[in-house]
């Protein structure tokens, strides 16, 4: 840089006028920046000038270095302090860690109880975990975001504490209904479906009877070795007394299994209202349909389990699985708005996230849902009897207890 000639503060003023001629260039590296302005500092002994000269000065370091003036003034107020001016590069990202190994660690043990739920319920389970049931180790990991709770998800530390595998799920048909049920807020109107648990060599396996309502989303599943009169209707005998609050209608596909004069009977004597499917509407029924794929495949899974099984699977759901699914397990409640065209969207909110339970609790004068012998102070009892994570952890070891003793027997029918 051919600046050796501007020694005095007059030089630099008409350098800076535009009436000197020398040759400059902006130094390269920030490590040679900061030692020119140090150099040039010294050079004019910028301590001892007056405040029009140090003016100047500023003026030309802004110029030959390209820096901002409020940049030139911290490191000249470092010069002034230290008498140096020396760059150190910066050895961290600037972030501080607000979660642990230990938050991770735990994170991934949630995610595996509750069988890696949507973001969304995993925030809601911890929240759960440290507001209604006192867990301090959920202290930190009640606060974070579902974004971030995604991003922990993807880091190295928790992909070493596990991997999931899911199989490629077909592709289902979709169902249409004759008469959409209109339940108008009010509980009590169950959506049913059936779900096959797969063929093997021609034999048939389990079947599992999923019944949801359409409010609360209140579920009970039951597991039955055949479809047919005999088997099905003492489960669905005991399917509608399992519920709370009183059955006001029961809606079906087409299949033969519900559309028969037995259960048809059955329905009249509890006068219940029977609907079914419409032709070229599927979404009457997507709700008993999502929580075949959420609840049931992700418990069961798709793999061929014989018929004999069904009863050893029924003690398992009603024991274990529809206490977990209704009293511990978040769900989302969408909101459904209209536009000016008659259009109807669900929006589904995280604020609206929460246990089917909860869910019948939070509805208008929800006593007078319920069946004369179940009141709220039971009810209450038996949903905080255990914390959602010890009511996961009790399902894991059951299942696992069950597919132990199913698949080590040859699988025949």
């Amino acid at each position: 840089m051919t600046t050796t000639n501007l020694k005095t503060i007059e030089a630099l003023e008409a350098f800076l006028e535009g009436n000197q001629l020398t040759a400059f260039a902006v130094p390269g590296n920030k490590t040679q920046r900061y030692d020119f302005v140090r150099k040039t500092l010294v050079k004019f002994s910028y301590m001892s000038l007056s405040k029009k000269d140090k003016g100047i000065v500023i003026r030309y370091l802004v110029k030959m270095t390209g820096y901002s003036r409020q940049q030139l003034t911290r490191l000249i107020g470092k010069y002034t302090k230290t008498g140096k001016i020396n760059w150190t590069p910066c050895r961290s990202n600037g972030f501080a860690k607000k979660y642990t190994h230990q938050d991770i660690a735990l994170l991934a043990k949630t995610d595996e109880l509750h069988d890696t739920p949507c973001g969304q319920a995993v925030k809601k389970i911890c929240e759960r975990a440290f507001d209604v049931f006192d867990d301090d180790n959920y202290k930190r990991l009640s606060g974070l975001s579902i974004s971030h709770l995604y991003n922990l998800r993807d880091s190295e530390r928790y992909k070493k504490q596990r991997r999931t595998f899911t199989k490629t799920q077909a592709r289902q048909v979709a169902i249409g209904e004759r008469k959409k049920p209109y339940p108008e807020g009010k509980p009590g109107y169950i959506r049913i479906d059936t779900v096959h648990q797969g063929d093997l060599d021609k034999v048939k396996g389990v079947y599992h009877i999923n019944a949801v309502d359409e409010i609360t989303q209140f579920e009970i599943v039951c597991s039955v070795e055949k479809i047919s009169e005999q088997y099905l209707m003492p489960v669905l005998e005991q399917m509608l007394a399992s519920f709370p609050f009183t059955i006001l209608g029961f809606h079906s596909d087409n299949g033969s299994e519900y559309i028969n004069r037995r259960v048809a009977q059955l329905l009249q004597k509890l006068f219940i209202e029977f609907t079914k499917s419409r032709s070229r509407h599927s979404n009457d029924n997507a709700l008993a349909e999502s929580k075949n794929a959420s609840v049931v495949r992700k418990i069961f899974g798709y793999a061929h389990i014989p018929q004999r099984w069904a009863t050893e699977i029924n003690t398992f759901n009603w024991k274990y699985l529809n206490p977990y699914i209704n009293y511990h397990r978040p769900c989302f409640f969408p909101k459904t708005t209209t536009d000016s065209k008659g259009k109807q969207r669900k929006i589904y909110r995280y604020e609206d996230m929460m246990t089917p339970y909860d869910k019948l609790k939070s509805l208008n004068d929800a006593g007078q849902y319920l069946k004369p012998e179940v009141s709220f102070e039971i009810l209450d009892e038996y949903a905080l009897k255990i914390s959602d994570n010890k009511a996961a952890s009790e399902l894991q070891k059951a299942r696992k207890q069950l597919f132990s003793l199913i698949f080590k027997h040859p699988k025949t029918g």
